[in-house]
C-alpha cells in the first residue's frame, strides 16, 4: 500500500499522474463533487444566515466509502482538485467528508499535467484557500435560491407542465437571443447601389489586367443610373496615389472564452464538444488547464516558444510579447491556454487533434512578428461630372505570424485575398482605359443570430459568468427548450443592377438566396413568453448590469474583501418580495397574439402558448363548441406567424368527405397531425403538411390502419388486434390495451403468447372490474371504500343508498345500465344529451360536406 493518497476528480487524470509520482502515491479520482445541497426545503436555512445542508447523492456513495476506506489506511491524503473555485470547493468538500482537517491537509495545483509541473507541485503543497471555497458556495446557494424560488412561480403563471426554471446566468443568456431575435424581425432593409467599374493597365510584366475601383454609394434606383449616365463617354485619370505601409498583429494565447469562439469559427465546434475535447487534452497532459480567463504566458512557456519558433522560422519571424489580462479579476487559472510541449505539433489521438493544432498554432503565433503590408490607394476622376472614384490594393512584404496560418486550410483565403487586392504600377495623371461600371443593388443586414461562440462572447463582454460557466448555461437553455439551435434555409431575393458599357447604360434584374443561416440560436416560443415574464416581474434578476455586478461580489468574497452570506442577504431580502408579490399579483402569461377571424365560423384566430406548446386557436375556451386547435410548427413563431400560415396548420376545413359512411377530416392536436374518420383517429407522420393532404390520401392511410388493425387471433371467441402506442406495442382485446414487454417477439407473437398476456391481464383485473359496457365506455369499478362508476376518464361516485349506507360489490353487480346511465346523468347533467347534439353536428356536417371540401383545395393551391 502506498504511503500517500493523492485525490484528483478524474480518472484519466489519475492514471496520468500516477505515472508521474510513482510508487510512494497511489492516486484516485472523487469523479467530480461528491456533495450538493439537498433538494428538500432548497437546502438551505435561510434563519440561520443561509446555512447550508449538503448530503453525499446516491451515485457518490460507493465513490466516498472507497476513498473513506483509502484514507484511513494511508499516511498521508493529498488533495489535488482542479485550480479553479469549483476545484477548491471539491477540496473542503473531501476534507469535510473525510474527516480531514483543511487547515493542515496538503493541497496541491498545477496549470499542467507534465513530471515538471507536478513534482513542483508536491515540492509546494499549500491549504484550502477558504475564500475561494466560499465563493463557489456563495454562487451555489445564491443559484439554487433563484431556481427554487422562480420555477414554481413560473409553473403558477405560464401555461406550461411544471418543467420550467429560472436561474440567474441563463435567463439573462435567453433575454440575449431573444432581444436579438425581435430586433432581427423589426428591422427594416434598406436598398442603397454600389457603384464599381472595372479599368485595365499594364502590370510589371507588361501584360494588361483588369482591377476595379468603387465610387460614392448611391441611395436609389434613379440616382443610379443617373450616376452612370452622367459617365457616358468619360475620360478616366488617376489624380492621386497614397502609398501606406500596414501591418496585421497576432491574437493573444486562448482563454476558455476565445478558444470557444474560434473552435466555432474555424472547426464548427460547439461550446460544450470544445470543451469535452480540451478536457480530454488537458487530463493526457497534451494543454494547460482550459478554464482560464487569463491571457498569461509563463516564462518556461516563453522561452520554449522562442526556441520553436526560431528553430522552425528563423530568428525573423521572433517577437517577444507579453500580453495582460483585459480582466484584472481573472478568478481561474493564471496562465492561457497552450500546449504543455511546443515539440509537440499534434498529437496521436485523431478526435482531438484538429482543437490541439487551433491551440498550437495560437501559441506559437501570439509570439511571431508582426505581418507586413503595403497599402496603395488611387484616386481616380471622371471627365463629364468630376465625381471620384477609389482603387485600394495591398501588397503582403513579410508574412510574419501568417506564415504559421498557412499550413491551416482556412487560411489560404489570406493568400487569395492578397492577390486579388494588388494594383498594377499606376501614375498620377495616367490615362485609364475603361471596361465597364455597374451600379448594383445591395441591402443593408439585420444583426446576425448568435451562435454558440458569439453568446459566449457577448457574456463575456457584459461580465456575466466565468470560464466554468458558459458551456453548462448553453446546454440547460437548449435543454430546457428555450432555444433551440438549427439551421434556416435561405430565401430567393431579386435585385436590380444598371450597366455602363460601350457608352450604353442597360437594366437587368439578378436574383440571390439570401438569409441561410448554420447552427445558429433561435429563442423558442416558449423562451420568448418566460423572458417577457420575468422582465416584467424580476427586472433586476434580468438586468445585465445587476448579473455582473453580481458576478464582481463573488470575485470579491474569492479575495477575502466581503463576507459570502452578507452578499447572499442583501440580495435575498428584496428578491423574496419580489416573488411573493409576483404570485399574488402577476396574471398568467400565454403570449397571445390576435391574428384575425376564422371566415367560416366568425371566430377569432389566436397564436398563443398552451400547456403543450405554441399553437392556434380557433374560438374561446368558455363558447359552446370546443375551441380548434393545431401546433405551430419548429421555424415558426407566436410573435411572427401570419393570419394565412396559421389558417393553413389545420388544413382541410371540416369535413373532406366520407369513407365507409363515416366523415373523414385531418388535423393537428396535442401529439401531431392526424386523420379522423368517424370516432376513430389514426396519426401522421410529424411534420406532415395538413394543406397537402387530400381526400384520397387520408383515406390511404384509413386503409393501411385498418389492414394494420385486423385482428391476429381470437380469445374467448373476441378478436385480438395488436399495435403501437406511446408507451410501445401492445394488443387490445374486448377494450383492454395490454402491454407487450421485451421478452416477447412481437413482430411473431403466436396465439399461446396473447393467450399468456391476456390470461394475466384479465386475472389483474379481475378484481376491478364488476361490471362493463366497452361499447359505452361505462364500467363500474371496485375502488378503495367503495364500488365507483367510470365513464369514459371520468370518476362518477356513487350517492348513499336510503339508510346512509354505501353500496357493496354484490349490489352494483346487479345495476342495469340504464341504471347506471342515471347515476352518470344525475352527477354530469346533459352527459348522454351532449352526444345527442353532437350526433346532429355530424348529420348537419355531411350535408355541407361537398362546400367544405373546397376550402382545403384552395389553402393547397395558395401554398
Amino acid at each position: 500500500m502506498a504511503k500517500n493518497l493523492l485525490i484528483v476528480e478524474s480518472p484519466a487524470k489519475a492514471k496520468t499522474i500516477e505515472k508521474i509520482l510513482g510508487k510512494d502515491f497511489q492516486v484516485k479520482s472523487c469523479f467530480g463533487h461528491i456533495r450538493d445541497l439537498q433538494k428538500a426545503d432548497m437546502g438551505i436555512d435561510v434563519e440561520k444566515n443561509f446555512e447550508p445542508s449538503y448530503i453525499v447523492p446516491a451515485d457518490k456513495e460507493k465513490v466516498v466509502a472507497e476513498l473513506k476506506r483509502l484514507a484511513k489506511s494511508s499516511e498521508e491524503v493529498w488533495l489535488a482538485t482542479d485550480e479553479d473555485r469549483e476545484g477548491e470547493a471539491i477540496s473542503w468538500h473531501l476534507c469535510e467528508v473525510l474527516g480531514l482537517d483543511p487547515n493542515k491537509t496538503k493541497r496541491i495545483v498545477f496549470h499542467e499535467i507534465t513530471k515538471p509541473a507536478i513534482q513542483a507541485a508536491v515540492q509546494n503543497p499549500r491549504r484550502v484557500d477558504m475564500n475561494l471555497v466560499m465563493a463557489q458556495q456563495a454562487r451555489r446557494i445564491l443559484d439554487r435560491i433563484v431556481g427554487f424560488e422562480l420555477s414554481p412561480v413560473l409553473w403558477r403563471k405560464i401555461s406550461m407542465r411544471n418543467n420550467l426554471s429560472a436561474g440567474r446566468v441563463q435567463s439573462v443568456a435567453v433575454r440575449l437571443i431573444a432581444e436579438r431575435e425581435r430586433e432581427i424581425n423589426a428591422f427594416n432593409t434598406v436598398s442603397t447601389f454600389k457603384i464599381e467599374a472595372q479599368f485595365t493597365a499594364k502590370d510589371v510584366s507588361n501584360k494588361n489586367v483588369t482591377f476595379s475601383a468603387e465610387g460614392k454609394k448611391q441611395n436609389s434606383p434613379e440616382d443610379a443610373e443617373t450616376f452612370l449616365k452622367g459617365c457616358v463617354g468619360a475620360d478616366y485619370k488617376v489624380t492621386d496615389i497614397q502609398v501606406r505601409p500596414g501591418k496585421r498583429s497576432p491574437a493573444p494565447p486562448f482563454t476558455t472564452s476565445t478558444l470557444q469562439q474560434e473552435a466555432s469559427r474555424k472547426l464548427g465546434y460547439g461550446v460544450s464538444r470544445t470543451m469535452l475535447i480540451a478536457q480530454k487534452l488537458y487530463e493526457n497532459g497534451y494543454i494547460t488547464y482550459m478554464r482560464t480567463d487569463s491571457v498569461n504566458l509563463s516564462n518556461t512557456a516563453l522561452g520554449d516558444i522562442t526556441n520553436t519558433v526560431k528553430g522552425m522560422y528563423g530568428e525573423e519571424y521572433h517577437q517577444f510579447r507579453k500580453y495582460k489580462n483585459k480582466n484584472e479579476n481573472a478568478q481561474e487559472a493564471h496562465e492561457a491556454i497552450r500546449p504543455t510541449y511546443m515539440s509537440n505539433a499534434s498529437v496521436p489521438e485523431q478526435e482531438w487533434a484538429r482543437l490541439y493544432e487551433l491551440i498550437w498554432k495560437r501559441t506559437m503565433a501570439c509570439q511571431m512578428a508582426d505581418a507586413e503590408l503595403e497599402k496603395t490607394t488611387a484616386k481616380i476622376e471622371i471627365s463629364t461630372n468630376k465625381e471620384e472614384l477609389t482603387a485600394a490594393g495591398e501588397v503582403l512584404k513579410f508574412d510574419g505570424f501568417l506564415k504559421v496560418y498557412r499550413e491551416d486550410k482556412d487560411d489560404d483565403e489570406l493568400e487569395e485575398e492578397a492577390n486579388e487586392g494588388m494594383l498594377p504600377p499606376l501614375t498620377v495623371g495616367q490615362q485609364l482605359p475603361f471596361k465597364e461600371m455597374n451600379a448594383t443593388e445591395r441591402f443593408s443586414r439585420p444583426p446576425s443570430r448568435y451562435t454558440e461562440a458569439s453568446l459566449v462572447k457577448k457574456l463575456e463582454e457584459l461580465g456575466i459568468g466565468r470560464p466554468s460557466t458558459y458551456a453548462p448555461t448553453i446546454s440547460t437553455i437548449l435543454k430546457r427548450g428555450y432555444v433551440e439551435k438549427r439551421d434556416k434555409d435561405g430565401t430567393e431575393r431579386f435585385y436590380t443592377v444598371y450597366s455602363l458599357k460601350e457608352d450604353k447604360v442597360n437594366k437587368k434584374q439578378s436574383s440571390e438566396m439570401t438569409g441561410a443561416e448554420k447552427s445558429k440560436l433561435f429563442p423558442s416560443d416558449l423562451g420568448l413568453v418566460v423572458t417577457d415574464f420575468l422582465n416584467k416581474y424580476f427586472d433586476d434578476i434580468m438586468d445585465y448590469g445587476f448579473t455582473a455586478r453580481i458576478e464582481g461580489e463573488f470575485d470579491e468574497v474569492a479575495e477575502g474583501k466581503m463576507k459570502w452570506n452578507t452578499m447572499i442577504k442583501d440580495f435575498y431580502n428584496p428578491f423574496k418580495k419580489d416573488v411573493e408579490k409576483t404570485i399574488e399579483t402577476a396574471e398568467r402569461a400565454t403570449g397571445e397574439r390576435e391574428l384575425g377571424v376564422d371566415p367560416e365560423s366568425g371566430k377569432p384566430v389566436m397564436a398563443r402558448m398552451g400547456r403543450f406548446g405554441p399553437m392556434i386557436q380557433i374560438g374561446e375556451a368558455n363558447d359552446e363548441e370546443k375551441p380548434r386547435f393545431a401546433k405551430i410548427p419548429t421555424g415558426q413563431s407566436i410573435e411572427t406567424i401570419t393570419f394565412e400560415e396559421a389558417m393553413n396548420l389545420f388544413g382541410a376545413q371540416g369535413v373532406m368527405g366520407q369513407y365507409e359512411e363515416k366523415d373523414v377530416l385531418v388535423n393537428v392536436g396535442r401529439f401531431g397531425p392526424y386523420v379522423k374518420w368517424g370516432d376513430d383517429f389514426i396519426s401522421l407522420p410529424k411534420g406532415t403538411d395538413l394543406g397537402t393532404i387530400t381526400l384520397e390520401k387520408a383515406i390511404e392511410t384509413i386503409k393501411a390502419k385498418q389492414i394494420a388493425d385486423m385482428p391476429v387471433g381470437t380469445y374467448d371467441d373476441k378478436p385480438i388486434t395488436k399495435g403501437a402506442g406511446r408507451f410501445g406495442p401492445y394488443i387490445k382485446w374486448d377494450g383492454m390495451f395490454i402491454n407487450v414487454p421485451r421478452r416477447y417477439n412481437f413482430a411473431k407473437l403466436s396465439q399461446a403468447d396473447m393467450d399468456e398476456l391476456i390470461d394475466a391481464k384479465v386475472k389483474k383485473e379481475a378484481n376491478r372490474y364488476i361490471q362493463r359496457w366497452p361499447d359505452e365506455n361505462i364500467s363500474v369499478e371496485n375502488d378503495r371504500w367503495a364500488p365507483i362508476i367510470k365513464f369514459g376518464k371520468k370518476k362518477v361516485y356513487l350517492p348513499k343508498k336510503k339508510d346512509d349506507t354505501r353500496y357493496t360489490a354484490e349490489e352494483a353487480a346487479a345495476f342495469t345500465l340504464e341504471e347506471v346511465k342515471q347515476f352518470i346523468e344525475a352527477s354530469i347533467p346533459g352527459a348522454f344529451a351532449k352526444k345527442k347534439k353532437a350526433a346532429a353536428k355530424k348529420a348537419s356536417a355531411k350535408k355541407a360536406a361537398p362546400k367544405k371540401k373546397a376550402a382545403p383545395k384552395k389553402a393547397a393551391k395558395k401554398k
